[in-house]
């Protein structure tokens, strides 16, 4: 049996383009071997959880070049950004409202800080299955509705490339006197090019977390939090990374962090000049293709206020393939990896990492496989628009209620006491403390059975589900 390294490294070999992350789409000579700068926090090379020397100064760079009031580094992902983000503006009892299409480290997030949760619920596009933009209005009126809101957290932009009106938002979650955290993770390159919308940060929102490893030459889990403004308590945000952060962060990560900074500042704009013409080339191609389509976000029912032109979203809307279908072909007959399939569509994540080849080859492929595809209407009803569940309990002290394992196809009427996930893209559809419904048990057991899958249950066939013990 072969080890992951052996795996890795014939992987590495192959032929294989990545339109997947990380977002240095494998250029070595973006950076060295890792092995030789991976040291421990010795003398002259500082400590992350409490930064006096070059590790303080590379931050304070980073926060410089972003924009930034203060900048931290995170090597345990976004998710640690997120969780402590969450945990340092919410106190236990007070109100969350987030976007029901959040991560699911937001939700933990809140769980663990004893928050109670209003959900802000995105519209869907019906023909291809993807979510659109929250709308500051739709913030307003949930705020005026929930109450004492204390934060609010949102996804701009959501892994399918829509972004919500963070200005708009902001300027009414600060009316009300409330902390706007936005989950950018899939938003790094934001701001660096004219092509890209605008950061959140420069939109008003005060905390701002961001993937450098999604769409930057930066190593897999390295991500930064970006502070502005004087709304969250700093103190308790450093706390809260102590915590959610590993204690032996990886210098390799860090260096990598550093160099994808520093790489921005003296080269980014020619970087991405020459990347964004590349992107233009190939979206133009795209267009003209007859049954495979070219999301633009500017569809008719795609309710979208903008969209990250860098995420080349294909739907089979017109074919009778799904977006499984298409990423194996591309797979199998093109060695293309796409970073992910739903049923209606699949996309290729790009980056300022790739190269013409990449673009040449995904333009050529597509091509053949749109003369290939038959052409037909598949049936999305059962990736209808999320609904409210009837909330019972906040999740938190749901979480921690005693339980039963029942069947999930008799789980109506019972209190759920665990997530379910659906994948992709990942959005809970059922969270703890929320009352099954019979409609919705039933629609759980149709999605398995059109082969999505549910995750977050301890069931790892999501045949079981923990309820709350009557």
């Amino acid at each position: 049996m072969k080890n992951l390294y052996t795996l890795l490294k014939e992987r590495a070999g192959s032929e294989e383009y990545p339109f997947h992350m990380p977002g240095h789409k494998r250029r070595v000579e973006m950076f060295g071997d890792p092995y030789r700068i991976d040291i421990t926090e010795i003398e002259g090379f500082d400590n992350l959880h409490h930064p006096q020397g070059i590790l303080r100064q590379a931050q304070e760079r980073a926060a410089a070049f972003f924009g930034a009031e203060e900048t931290y580094f995170l090597i345990n992902g976004s998710t640690s950004g997120i969780l402590s983000a969450v945990a340092s503006c919410i106190r236990p009892g007070e109100t969350l409202l987030m976007g029901r299409n959040s991560h699911k480290s937001a939700y933990f997030a809140a769980e663990l800080a004893g928050a109670d949760v209003e959900y802000l619920y995105p519209e869907m596009d019906p023909v291809r299955g993807i979510y659109g933009s929250v709308f500051p209005e739709q913030v307003e009126r949930a705020m005026g509705q929930a109450g004492n809101v204390r934060a609010v957290f949102l996804t701009s932009p959501t892994y399918d490339g829509v972004v919500s009106d963070i200005r708009g938002i902001a300027r009414r979650v600060h009316k009300r006197g409330g902390i706007l955290i936005v989950d950018e993770a899939h938003g790094a390159h934001f701001g660096l090019h004219p092509y890209f919308p605008e950061e959140a940060l420069f939109c008003g929102a005060d905390l701002v977390i961001q993937s450098l490893h999604k769409t930057l030459p930066s190593l897999t889990q390295t991500a930064l939090l970006h502070v502005r403004g004087g709304r969250a308590d700093r103190e308790r945000l450093r706390r809260y990374l102590r915590g959610f952060q590993s204690s032996s962060p990886s210098y390799v990560l860090m260096a990598s962090i550093d160099c994808c900074v520093e790489a921005l500042e003296k080269g980014g704009r020619a970087y991405f000049d020459k990347y964004v013409e590349m992107l233009q080339e190939t979206r133009r191609e795209l267009e003209g293709l007859r049954r495979l389509h070219l999301v633009t976000g500017q569809e008719k029912k795609l309710f979208c206020f903008g969209y990250d032109r860098s995420k080349i979203v294909i739907s089979l809307e017109n074919t009778e393939w799904s977006g499984e279908d298409l990423a194996r072909r591309l797979r199998k007959d093109y060695r293309l990896e796409l970073e992910m399939s739903a049923p209606g569509y699949a996309t290729a994540l790009t980056s300022v990492g790739d190269g013409r080849e990449g673009f040449e080859r995904l333009v050529k492929a597509l091509r053949e496989l749109d003369q290939k595809a038959a052409e037909g209407k598949k049936n999305w009803g059962v990736l209808r628009a999320l609904e409210p569940n009837p909330k019972v309990l906040p999740p938190g002290e749901a979480a921690n209620r005693s339980w039963d394992r029942i069947p999930l196809k008799d789980s109506g009427g019972r209190i759920s006491a665990e997530y379910i996930f659906l994948y992709p893209p990942g959005i809970p559809i059922l969270a703890p403390g929320e009352r099954i419904s019979e409609e919705m048990a039933e629609r759980l057991m149709e999605l398995k059975r059109e082969g999505f899958s549910l995750q977050g249950t301890d069931d790892l066939e999501a045949e079981i589900l923990r309820v709350i013990k009557e």
